[in-house]
């Protein structure tokens, strides 16, 4: 999971229990811990996006983070989806994985390797359906 901001910035966990609500909390949690000022993010409308267990936790720290919907079924406009895209193409293909760590850990690598590049990161800004604007 991930979160990235049109200066570059990215923030991510991975983990490798089913997204639900919990693991979004969590992720949150370690959003919110990184800022000093409120975080507003865009999410899709995924079901644990929209749990009771977030809205709950919501509540609770609505000073440090709020949530804004996309319109539903519509993945273009979410910059994440390309950030997804781009991690699929760079996991090897030609090597089978032998246990569930081994995914983890080129999903973090990639992770790292992005957040040193906050070029790339402000590019998954800047597809043909996406209207952000970019701060300077």
């Amino acid at each position: 999971m991930s979160a990235i901001s049109t200066k570059g910035r990215m923030h991510f966990m991975v983990f490798t229990e089913s997204f639900d609500a919990k693991a979004m909390c969590r992720f949150l949690d370690r959003l919110a811990g990184h800022f000093d000022h409120k975080v507003h993010l865009i999410v899709d409308r995924h079901p644990a996006h929209r749990s009771k267990t977030v809205r709950t936790w919501l509540a609770d720290h609505k000073d440090q983070i709020e949530l804004h919907f996309l319109p539903s079924y519509s993945p273009e406009p979410n910059p994440d989806e390309l950030v997804n895209a781009d991690l699929k193409r760079s996991l090897p293909h030609t090597h089978r994985a032998r246990n569930q760590a081994e995914p983890a850990t080129e999903t973090r690598r990639f992770f790292h390797h992005r957040q040193r590049r906050p070029h790339i990161v402000r590019g998954y800004f800047g597809g043909p359906h996406l209207r952000y604007i970019l701060d300077e």
